[in-house]
């Protein structure tokens, strides 16, 4: 019995234990770090303003929208640094601006 009970919790001889495909590209990357984000805070993701290829995987920046309200360029918005491993698993992220809707950048 004690045998049996060993065995579940691990794969059988011989069979792979199935990883992950890789991100294919800056598309994957950036739908992967929204709905990290979006999961994470619970706050909805509004768009992705940079994906690039790092050393370790996927550095992307979210936009995301912190407190709606009305009118809708009074709303505040924030951008998240997100970082993906290659598998698109998250390695970090960190909140890095906050500002309203209808602000300009300086």
């Amino acid at each position: 019995m004690a045998e049996q009970r060993e065995r579940r919790g691990r794969p059988a001889a011989g069979s792979a234990v199935s990883s992950p495909p890789p991100v294919e590209g800056p598309e994957e990357a950036a739908g992967r770090a929204c709905r990290c984000i979006t999961s994470l805070t619970g706050h909805p993701a509004e768009g992705v303003s940079a994906v690039g290829r790092s050393e370790d995987g996927w550095h992307v920046e979210v936009d995301v929208l912190e407190v709606p309200r009305i009118p809708d360029t009074t709303s505040l918005l924030a951008t998240y640094e997100v970082e993906l491993d290659r598998d698109g698993e998250l390695l970090r992220y960190r909140r890095v601006r906050r500002y309203r809707r209808g602000a300009a950048d300086d």
